[in-house]
């Protein structure tokens, strides 16, 4: 065995050691807000509590899957929040209450999410537009048809089936949408270290130029990333829609800078190539925990929104004095 190929073994093993390091660092860190969520107020640590702090965790988590491969190619998914709205908004209207239309329903959002998602693919791959700028304009033109089939209000109501699962309990013990956020969870960390396509969006993120020069199809690879996010950010809304029961405007508006938020929180480098989603099931419970915990301090939505804000400006920090050094 040649001296590079021990080297790059050894530096392998080191990578997976310090990526795993920051994750379990990460988990810790839930433990410890969960047992001062208790000190904070009795009860905190109840299984009924806990159940609730998941859920709404699972909605974030099952948005940050798109927003962590888009981040993992040094792009970044300003739709998410009316791709949210879009899906919450068109599956009340579409099943009105009713069970009979739930898997067409479905099968056309996830399409539409996937369209959009694409959409602002080809535009950051194929057109080199910024992804700030052709993402925002995609959740313009997502607004704009939302109002449009809305017509600004509104109506309907989520299926029996569908109101199962967002407030639903599998076994009578583990809320249905976090075992399905398990189960994307599971397909999404396979997908990222164990796939071609995975190991392929780490190279594109890490270096672009050089993983082109490699035969690998940059631009496909960005596109697909787009694509799921598209996909997930609707599946979000749609599951938020069992949740809530009725159709909002706006409500996934929070949801952009949450879902970045947590992505970023968990380890992923918003330069690209580093990361992955284990960490960011973390970040997700993590920034749940922490507005639960303000919402017990009685810290107003101001307050609450300059703790968000810098925990980004904290992270980004942090990953900017990492890169100074390497």
């Amino acid at each position: 065995m040649t001296l590079e190929k021990t080297s790059s073994i050894k530096g392998n093993r080191w990578g997976f050691v310090s990526r795993n390091r920051v994750t379990f660092f990460l988990f810790l860190l839930v433990i410890i807000l969960f047992l001062i969520g208790e000190i904070v107020s009795r009860g905190f640590l109840g299984y009924q509590h806990i159940g609730d702090i998941l859920r709404a965790a699972s909605f974030l988590g099952i948005v940050a899957i798109g927003q962590t491969l888009v981040l993992l190619t040094a792009g970044i998914d300003l739709s998410v929040g009316p791709l949210i709205t879009m899906g919450n908004v068109f599956i009340c209207m579409l099943l009105n209450g009713l069970d009979v239309n739930n898997f067409w329903a479905f099968a056309v959002l996830i399409l539409l999410g996937l369209v959009f998602g694409a959409l602002s693919g080809l535009g950051v791959a194929y057109l080199r537009i910024s992804p700030l700028v052709m993402t925002l304009a995609v959740g313009s033109l997502v607004t704009g048809i939302t109002l449009i089939y809305s017509k600004g209000a509104p109506n309907g109501f989520a299926s029996p089936m569908l109101r199962e699962i967002g407030v639903g309990y599998f076994l009578n013990s583990i809320p249905i949408i976090v075992v399905i956020w398990i189960v994307l969870s599971t397909v999404t960390i396979v997908l990222l270290n164990f796939s071609v396509y995975g190991r392929k969006l780490i190279h594109v993120g890490a270096n672009a130029n050089a993983a082109n020069l490699s035969g690998i199809n940059v631009r496909l690879v960005k596109t697909i990333a787009y694509a799921v996010s598209g996909a997930t950010a609707v599946l979000a809304g749609v599951f938020m829609a069992g949740y809530t029961q009725t159709a909002f405007l706006g409500i996934g508006n929070q949801y952009i800078m949450w879902s970045i938020t947590a992505v970023v929180i968990g380890g992923t480098s918003l330069m690209g190539g580093k990361g992955g989603y284990a960490g960011t099931i973390a970040g997700a419970i993590i920034l749940i925990l922490v507005g639960s915990i303000l919402t017990l301090l009685h810290m107003p939505e101001a307050g609450r929104r300059i703790a968000e804000g810098l925990i980004i400006l904290i992270m980004i920090t942090i990953y900017f004095r990492k890169r100074g050094r390497n």
